[in-house]
């Protein structure tokens, strides 16, 4: 089985351009400190590095 990330978001997308709040969706992110697990990969990293100002990825 392969690894998974736990991403959390941490600040808010109101005001942030519509492509970005698309990433944060696409992610699985509702909600301010609301924690996801995905799949540790280059698509999902990918998306990460798009928003690195929102979401930080949890130990």
């Amino acid at each position: 089985m392969g690894t998974t990330i736990k991403i959390r978001l941490k600040r808010s997308t109101i005001g942030a351009p519509s492509k970005l709040k698309k990433v944060v969706r696409g992610l699985g992110l509702r909600r301010i400190d609301q924690t996801v697990e995905r799949p540790d990969g280059p698509a999902t990293r990918g998306m990460v590095a798009k928003v690195p100002h929102l979401v930080e990825i949890v130990e």
